[in-house]
């Protein structure tokens, strides 16, 4: 959940807590004024009854005037109350009512419904009328329970409305208050989200809250050592590519020179020997003949290993003749099972040593991968040089259908990952439709940098 939208949601939540406290409270107090009232209102009709009694007493007032209870009509200012006087035998009532006008807004039944369930309105109150120890009987004041259910209904709806606008202020302020002090959050997100792609030079600003300071110092702190440490990792997988290109430059020669030159000459004197055998013991032809044969046969691994170590075309050709003759090579070595094509746009001459050498080492790891394991009929590779950057695609028809692959990756993908990151590019691996792998790499070009030795 969005933390500004989760505290909010916590402050209406106190506020809708604290409002029901409150109306609970206001409409306690509500009732007990009711009762207040009646019972005020009852001790004042005792003791003007007290006081007429005692006028009739004296001879002030007549006997038959008993209760007059419009005195009470012209002083009380308590509307919507009803009094009533039983005589001691309830042989005589007299009752006389105050009444009041009910507010135009009606209050709603819920509201009432609830309210009569909590606060009983319109209790009566029953008090004796007594003067000189003789009973005269009793007076039962009862208020209005639609009124009292109005004026509590009133001051219910004053006091939501109130509420309503004071959490609706507090909300605002609260939710512009919060959002301009998570606004560092956004920014941290978006720098995390261009590192998480690669751009690690991006840095967050100072910011104004000493907690967002610290958090934008660790952040940009990591990305610096991050930084360096990719810097230097690709530093020395340019070093070790280097230093395994000059192995294998090292191991291509020492093949060719000598095992190659010792493979010659045990050839050469195989066919000596056969000559001599043919004239002087015949019996031993055959087997001249077969360390001729498997002589040959290891002057064809050692040329194998050699195209493998280091092709010639690498140092003799420029990369657009040498992956010519990649392609070439394997359309021959696979007899027309899989058909290979080459598309080059742009000039090849402009790529330093090293580089086209990266992207020779990528294509044939690529082409090998194809052979071995796509089943494919056809392959297309696509190197692109334009502007500052060379774009490298290989794709296949083969059986790959999902990625990542469920085998072993093996050490070929390694290398070619690590050749990409030494050259400060991206590698891409997606599937074909209905199938097929598709490899795309993508290496900044500058013909002034070249990788270290």
């Amino acid at each position: 959940m969005n933390l500004t939208f989760h505290l909010l949601s916590r402050i209406a939540l106190a506020a809708l807590i604290c409002l029901i406290a409150t109306a609970v409270y206001l409409l306690y107090q509500t009732d007990r004024q009711s009762k207040r009232k009646t019972r005020i209102t009852a001790e004042s009709i005792d003791k003007q009854l007290e006081l007429q009694l005692q006028r009739i007493d004296v001879g002030f007032d007549r006997p038959t005037r008993f209760p007059d209870l419009q005195l009470w009509t012209e002083t009380t200012s308590a509307p919507g109350v009803c009094v009533r006087f039983n005589s001691p035998n309830n042989d005589f009532t007299r009752s006389i009512c105050n009444g009041a006008q009910l507010p135009s807004r009606i209050r709603p039944n819920g509201f009432a419904r609830m309210y009569r369930w909590g606060f009983d309105p319109g209790l009566e109150v029953v008090r004796k009328i007594s003067f000189n120890g003789q009973d005269y009987g009793s007076i039962i004041v009862a208020p209005d329970a639609e009124l009292e259910i109005a004026r509590a209904w009133e001051k219910f709806r004053d006091l939501l409305g109130l509420s309503a606008l004071t959490v609706s202020a507090v909300c605002l302020l609260v939710y512009s208050t919060i959002s301009r002090a998570l606004r560092p959050a956004h920014r941290i997100v978006r720098c995390h989200s261009m590192s998480s792609k690669g751009d690690l030079s991006v840095r967050l600003p100072p910011f104004e809250l000493i907690e967002w300071q610290r958090t934008g110092t660790a952040i940009n702190q990591l990305a610096a050592n991050q930084q360096q440490l990719l810097s230097e990792r690709a530093e020395l997988t340019r070093k070790l590519i280097s230093a395994q290109e000059e192995e294998r430059r090292f191991l291509a020669r020492e093949l060719h020179d000598e095992l190659g030159q010792c493979l010659a000459a045990i050839n050469a004197i195989a066919a000596s020997i056969a000559q001599t055998a043919e004239r002087q013991c015949p019996g031993l032809v055959p087997e001249a003949n077969n360390v001729s044969r498997i002589g040959e046969h290891m002057m064809g691994l050692v040329r194998g290993l050699l195209m493998r170590l280091r092709s010639p075309d690498i140092d003799d050709l420029v990369l657009a003749a040498s992956l010519n003759s990649l392609v070439a090579g394997w359309n021959a070595r696979c007899g027309g099972s899989i058909h290979y094509r080459l598309i080059i746009r742009g000039n090849c001459d402009l790529l330093p040593e090293p580089v086209a050498t990266a992207i020779f080492r990528i294509v044939q790891e690529c082409l090998t991968n194809i052979a071995k394991h796509s089943a494919a009929t056809s392959a297309t590779v696509t190197l692109e040089i334009a502007g500052e950057s060379i774009r490298l695609l290989i794709e296949d028809d083969g059986c790959a259908d999902q990625l990542p692959f469920a085998d072993n990756p093996g050490l070929g993908w390694s290398g070619i990952r690590e050749r990409v990151a030494a050259l400060g590019g991206q590698l891409t691996l997606a599937t074909r439709q209905p199938s097929g792998l598709k490899v795309q790499v993508t290496v900044p070009f500058q013909p002034s940098v070249t990788l270290h030795t």
